[in-house]
């Protein structure tokens, strides 16, 4: 045991509780995919996917029409295959990340917790997972939030969830 961990359990104090829950679940991330609705296997993991046979640029298309349909707005694209390109990487495969928001949510959010605005805006990655497979993903809110630990947020993070889910569904369909 290091000197630092030696200290911590002296002192009851651990620095890295909300990462040891995030941690506790990384194994299960590679086994959560699906456009089924999420089974309660799934429940349980940090992401939420959605797959697709549509083309990249039609689900693109398609999912920023569902994030207005659910009143999110898109804040940004970033295009990482496009990035690393410009960067001097070769990235073979398609990867955009949507920063996504619902302005009433996020300022219910910051009002309580401004830390939280670290995770701040909602990300859905679009990315092309192999065999004609264009798979949607993001990261919990409702594990998320529990890196913050603040429980009054509990309920806006369940409607934040649900609406992402939502999105995503709608998109890959």
């Amino acid at each position: 045991m290091n000197q630092v961990a030696r200290r911590c359990a002296r002192s009851r104090w651990n620095p890295f509780p909300p990462f040891a829950v995030a941690l506790s679940v990384l194994p299960a991330l590679a086994s959560c995919a699906g456009t089924e609705p999420l089974r309660a296997a799934e429940e349980e993991t940090m992401l939420i996917t959605f797959d697709s046979r549509k083309p990249l640029d039609r689900l693109a298309k398609d999912l920023e029409a569902a994030c207005a349909a659910h009143k999110f707005g898109v804040l940004g694209v970033h295009d990482l295959k496009a990035k690393l390109k410009e960067k001097g990487q070769d990235f073979a495969k398609e990867c955009r990340v949507y920063e996504v928001c619902n302005p009433v949510a996020a300022k219910r959010v910051l009002d309580t917790n401004l830390e939280i605005s670290t995770a701040l805006p909602c990300r859905i990655s679009l990315y092309e997972a192999g065999n004609g497979v264009t798979r949607l993903a993001t990261i919990r809110p409702t594990m998320l939030l529990d890196i913050f630990r603040t429980p009054a947020l509990k309920e806006v993070a369940k409607e934040v969830e649900a609406a992402l889910i939502a999105i995503m569904k709608e998109a890959a369909a």
